[in-house]
Order: structure tokens, then C-alpha cells, then sequence
């Protein structure tokens, strides 16, 4: 689960992370407001107004400004709550900004240079363990600094059963090229972010940049937080913070009906029972010569609702040609998810104008494989692996 920036830095905050201070703001009073509050309780005079989007880039597409008074403030403000903000990480449309960040200046001078790192943690799959990643080359893609100059950028791995050791913490400074008091705040702000990361059950922390400033504190300037849905159940006080404003709205009406579905940029619908299934079955319609549309597990039970409202989510991308269904019959039977898929198809009526191609494997598949021939419906039914990747090429 995705979070806005102010919502990270709140959940940072809670964990004793120093971040940059703000107030969110859905209006243009408000955001004057919230100046107004942040200049009596930080002296700061200048602001920041920052779009809250679920994107990266928010200043590349002037989503991010500062403004050095408050009628200016208003005036950004106004120009940015409402607009559809691009980003090289938003769709092509864009998306619009109903809240923004009213934050402190921290780039103010002083005696020592200000510095710009990125930190972020992340789970390394290959290793089994946690991951601080970081660089000197903070405020700037890490995607191109990975590509540029591979070598500015570190990884410090951590055993789960010890956690973060205080001499990695202190490596971290040293690499990072920190010494006096900014070590010393590094190492305090790498083993909070740690513990908040641990603590929040995140997937990711990404703090680009981390800023040191004149004054040599070390603060989190910006937050990108993704949060592991398996462990909402522990954070119930997480899972309201959840904007489905910003996320896709059909991955929302499939989580409302309990369906597990991802949308992605192929032609071919998937709907199948069982996750390694249905990865399965992508790499089936990739060697086919097709591209998947969609993941989407029906889970165990497949009866005539179940099917229609996957149905109803695959259908609702108009770039799906064929739908492929792959059913095995272990849990539930496969004549009984036959005939859901002949009553499914029945009950949409002319809503379904793609072909499908239904493989039905385990109990009862002879009997699921006669439902489907004899329905008289535009529906065609395969029992090898083969069969079915054969019949996708055929109607793609």
C-alpha cells in the first residue's frame, strides 16, 4: 500500500526519524494557514509547496515550488490543487492534486554546505535479507546514478535476527563522507529509519533526498513509503490511510468483491485459481505470442458470481482480445466452475464480445470439458497446456 509523503513523514516521525515539518492542505486558505503555523513554531519564512501525489518526479512536472511569501504561497497553491501533475511516473494523463504539503525551508544558509544523499530499505529477495541502499548522489534518480556512476551507490545488508548493528550504522555515515556532528546524526537517523521500517511492517523506505543541512542536522526532506498489505492487520491504524483516489479503480472493485487482480498492458485476460498458476499461465500466453492483460486469482471458490465479476473486471480493459481461462480442479470442481462460466457468460449476455478459451484440468474435467462444448456459446475448451496456448494464438 501506497502512502502520500505526508503520511510517510508522519509514520517516520512516530518512529524518531528527523524530518522536514509540514501541513497538508486541501485548499488555498488552508495552505495559507498552515504557512502562517509553521512560521511560529520554525521561524521558517519561506515554504514549500509540495503536490501530494502517488508519483515520483512531482518537481520535474512543477508539482514541487517554493514561495517566499504568503500571497505568493496562495497563488502556487491555487496553480497546483487541481491540476493534473505528469510525472514520469504517472500514467500519460497525468494525475490530478487534491492535497498538498506546506513545508519548512530547510535549505538555508549557513556555515557548513548543505548535501544532498539517498537513502533507501528494501527487502533484497536474493539475499533473504534487509537492504539500507544509499548514495551521495541524493535529490537524483537512482535509476540514473545506477547507470551513470554505479559506483556511488552502497549496500549494507542486515540479518532479520539481529537487526541493525551499530557499527553498520556508522559505516553508513563514514561511506556517505560525514564526519562530527553529522556523523553522529546519521547514525542516528539510519538506525530510526531502520526501526521504523521494521516497526511499520513496510516493503519499502525511500528517502531521496536526505538532506544535511547547514547547521549539520540530518533530516528527511522527502518520503516514499509502501507498506505490506499482508500486515494491515497489525496497523489498523495504517490501513485507513489508504487513498483509492490514487490507486487503479479497477484493483479497487476486485478488492471489494475479494479478488486478487493486478492490471497490466497486454491483450490476453487471465482468470485462474492460484497465484503460481496464474504465473504460470502468463508465461503461457507470452510464448503464444500474446501479452498478459491482467493477473487475477479467483482463489478457491469459483461459482457463477465469482466468475461473472472477474469477467467484469477483465472486460472493463478495452485493449483485452481474448481471455483465457485456467481453472485446476483440486478444491473446487471443474464441472461446477464450467457451468458458473456458461451461467457467468449467460447472465452478461452481449457484454462479452472477445473470445475465451477456458482449460479446465482435475475433477469432474471430462464432464467441465462437455458443459462448455455443448453451452453453444462462443467459448472454447482445452485440457492440455499445449491445447490452450495453441487456441490463444489461433484467436489473437
Amino acid at each position: 500500500m501506497n502512502l502520500h509523503e505526508y503520511q510517510g513523514k508522519d509514520i517516520l516521525a512516530s518512529f524518531g526519524v528527523a524530518i522536514q515539518r509540514g501541513i497538508v492542505a486541501s485548499t488555498a486558505d488552508e495552505a495559507v494557514a498552515a504557512a502562517k503555523t509553521l512560521t511560529e513554531d520554525t521561524g521558517t519564512s519561506w515554504h514549500v509547496i509540495k503536490a501530494q501525489i502517488h508519483a515520483g518526479g512531482r518537481g520535474k512536472g512543477g508539482g514541487v515550488k517554493v514561495a517566499k511569501s504568503l500571497e505568493e504561497l496562495r497563488t502556487v497553491a491555487n496553480q497546483i490543487i487541481g491540476m493534473q501533475l505528469i510525472t514520469p511516473q504517472t500514467p500519460p494523463e497525468g494525475k490530478k492534486v487534491n492535497k498538498v504539503l506546506i513545508a519548512e525551508d530547510v535549505y538555508y544558509p549557513g556555515e557548513s554546505e548543505l548535501k544532498e544523499f539517498y537513502v533507501s530499505v528494501l527487502l533484497n529477495r536474493n539475499s533473504g535479507k534487509n537492504m539500507i541502499m544509499y548514495s551521495t548522489e541524493g535529490g537524483m534518480d537512482i535509476e540514473t546514478v545506477a547507470e551513470n556512476t554505479p559506483h556511488l551507490i552502497f549496500t549494507e545488508e542486515i540479518d532479520p535476527a539481529f537487526g541493525l548493528l551499530p557499527f553498520q550504522a556508522r559505516n553508513i555515515a563514514f561511506n556517505l563522507g560525514l564526519n562530527g556532528a553529522a556523523f553522529k546524526g546519521m547514525t542516528k537517523f539510519i538506525t530510526s529509519l531502520y526501526k521504523a521500517y521494521v516497526g511499520a511492517d513496510a516493503s519499502l523506505f525511500e528517502i531521496n533526498p536526505v538532506l544535511k543541512t547547514s547547521d549539520d542536522k540530518i533530516i528527511a526532506v522527502d518520503a516514499k513509503v509502501t507498506l505490506d498489505e499482508n500486515a494491515l492487520f497489525r496497523h489498523k491504524d495504517y490501513e485507513i490511510l489508504r487513498d483509492l483516489a490514487e490507486e487503479n479503480p479497477v484493483e479497487v472493485e476486485a478488492r471489494e468483491v475479494g479478488l486478487n487482480y493486478v492490471d497490466l498492458d497486454g491483450n490476453v485476460g487471465c482468470m485462474v485459481n492460484g497465484a503460481g498458476l496464474a504465473m504460470a499461465t502468463m508465461d503461457l500466453i507470452k510464448q503464444s505470442g500474446g501479452s498478459p492483460a491482467n493477473f487475477l486469482d479467483v482463489g478457491g471458490t469459483a461459482d457463477a458470481a465469482r466468475v461473472e465479476a472477474a469477467f467484469r473486471l477483465i472486460l472493463k480493459d478495452p485493449a483485452v482480445e481474448a481471455i483465457l481461462v485456467n481453472i485446476f480442479g483440486g478444491i473446487v470442481r471443474c464441472d461446477r466452475v464450467a457451468q458458473g462460466i456458461v451461467d457467468a457468460y449467460k447472465n452478461m449476455g452481449d457484454t462479452i464480445k472477445v473470445p475465451i478459451i477456458v482449460r479446465l484440468q482435475g475433477t469432474n474435467a471430462d464432464i467441465a470439458k462437455k458443459l462448455i462444448d455443448d453451452s453453444g456459446l462462443n467459448v472454447l475448451s482445452a485440457i492440455a497446456f499445449e491445447e490452450a496456448a495453441r487456441m490463444v494464438q489461433e484467436v489473437i
